[in-house]
């Protein structure tokens, strides 16, 4: 009895430990695959940054050579105006370059120098000069590509630049969140002290500098305006500088952000630095009907991408016959009714008011009967000669052909609802033959015995009759 006992303890005692070996082998399987999910989203996955030693882990700026068992790690969240470096991996010095892209809160980008040579990559956080203090950024790209960036914006080369101090410390990051926290508060209580003063503007953000020395209110307003009185107030209230940049409606949806029609993100806060102004003709030369609400974005303005394919219409119509042009044939006048662009096609019209026997015709067709109208000559129809013999064919309707026939209903006849017969009328009589007529009385016995349908529709006189109404007897036989 007591081996079996020993027995059964050995068999649990292996089964708990198989059980242990299983659950640790899942573990270090969930974890590697967590592992390897966090270094494609670009997290810091070092064994330090779980125990908080590495304080370098925290920011997504944790350097290959100091952690073991981490790769590296790289912001590769895509802000406002992103730009791909796709120069990043490319050997041969592209790298080397001294100039940074620094990106700030929403669509604001500053280019800076790197002169000290501070290793830098996309995602650290660094300080900056600013004016007065410093300010608090990401750094979006590095390398060559950041002189190409400048050239987009029209900066010169030699333009003077601001430097990039260090790399942020914990001291930097934590007054930046403080003053980040508190601009949400001082644009609401901006916005009232501009209503108070009666001033016809709209305060749309406000961003606070990396040190919280200095805010930045962008507002947007229709006329100039004269707020040297709202600086003073403003000052006075959150004892910081005051800066006033002034934005239009596309540059405030473009800080804001947004999912367009389209389902993509808004172009002006995706990749648009320069707006170039839009109107109606670009809706008018691509056809597109002038209905507000669709050509309208989010910031209430014409979509920005009315533009984008305007150049290429007006080149394709420029390759199309004239929209004036009359196009003179032996039996009618043809007027210009409307273009396929797509298709080089035009449709006449032989009302120049209303759509009348509209005609399609390819844009060759038309310059031919354009040369023959100048030469004095007047074709037959608009159609070619083969091209008619096709229509006057189709038009033709065809015995053979099933298709052209009618639909397969057209034999099946509508059934009539039968008329249930009336308690009031008598029952019917066989007619008659043609050579006996009745005789007059009765002739006069079939009338009485029938009710008078006329005289149901009108009203009853009491039981009397209409003394003016005459009946026609039927003759009687000679």
């Amino acid at each position: 009895m007591s081996n079996e006992i020993n027995d059964l303890e050995n068999i649990n005692n292996a089964l708990h430990a198989l059980v242990e070996d299983t659950n640790s082998a899942a573990e270090d399987h969930a974890s590697q695959d967590k592992t390897q999910s966090e270094v494609g989203q670009g997290r810091c996955v070092c064994p330090q940054a779980a125990d908080g030693s590495c304080s370098k882990a925290t920011d997504g700026s944790c350097p290959k050579d100091k952690c073991r068992d981490c790769s590296g790690c790289s912001d590769t969240a895509r802000h406002k105006l992103h730009c791909f470096n796709w120069l990043e991996d490319i050997p041969g010095g592209y790298a080397d370059d001294d100039m940074v892209e620094v990106q700030f809160k929403n669509t604001r980008k500053g280019y800076y120098k790197n002169s000290t040579g501070i290793p830098l990559k996309a995602g650290d956080l660094v300080a900056v000069e600013a004016q007065p203090g410093h300010d608090i950024g990401t750094v979006t790209l590095t390398g060559a590509l950041v002189r190409l960036q400048m050239r987009k914006s029209g900066i010169r080369p030699n333009a003077e630049t601001k430097r990039v101090f260090r790399k942020a410390k914990p001291a930097d990051i934590d007054k930046y969140n403080e003053a980040r926290a508190r601009e949400q508060d001082t644009m609401i209580r901006a916005r009232k002290i501009a209503q108070s003063l009666q001033l016809d503007m709209k305060i749309g953000d406000v961003e606070y500098q990396g040190d919280g020395n200095k805010a930045i209110f962008y507002y947007i307003a229709d006329a100039r305006v004269d707020f040297r009185q709202l600086i003073k107030v403003l000052a006075d209230t959150f004892k910081i500088r005051i800066e006033m940049k002034q934005i239009g409606a596309r540059q405030e949806a473009g800080r804001i952000g947004g999912i367009g029609p389209c389902g993509r993100p808004l172009c002006c806060s995706s990749w648009m630095q320069n707006f170039v102004s839009v109107s109606t003709s670009a809706a008018r030369f691509q056809d597109i009907s002038l209905n507000p609400q669709k050509l309208a974005g989010q910031c209430a303005k014409l979509k920005c991408c009315l533009n984008f394919e305007v150049d290429t219409y007006v080149e394709t119509v420029k390759r199309m016959p004239p929209k004036n042009v009359r196009l003179e044939t032996a039996d009618a006048t043809w007027y210009h009714f409307k273009t396929d662009v797509f298709k080089r096609e035009i449709i006449y019209s032989s009302d120049k008011s209303m759509a009348a026997n509209l005609t399609t015709l390819d844009a060759e067709r038309v310059f031919e009967i354009i040369a023959l109208n100048k030469e004095g000559k007047k074709p037959a129809t608009l159609l070619r000669d083969a091209e008619a013999a096709e229509a006057a064919a189709k038009d033709r309707p065809s015995v053979n052909d099933l298709l052209d026939q009618d639909e397969l209903t057209r034999f099946d006849k509508k059934k009539r609802k039968k008329k249930k017969p009336s308690k009031d009328k008598a029952p019917k009589t066989p007619k008659d033959s043609k050579d006996s007529k009745p005789s007059n009385g009765d002739a006069a016995q079939d009338k009485q015995s029938r009710p008078n349908r006329r005289n149901k529709k009108k009203p009853r006189n009491n039981g009397k009759g209409n003394d003016n109404q005459q009946t026609k007897e039927p003759k009687a036989d000679a």
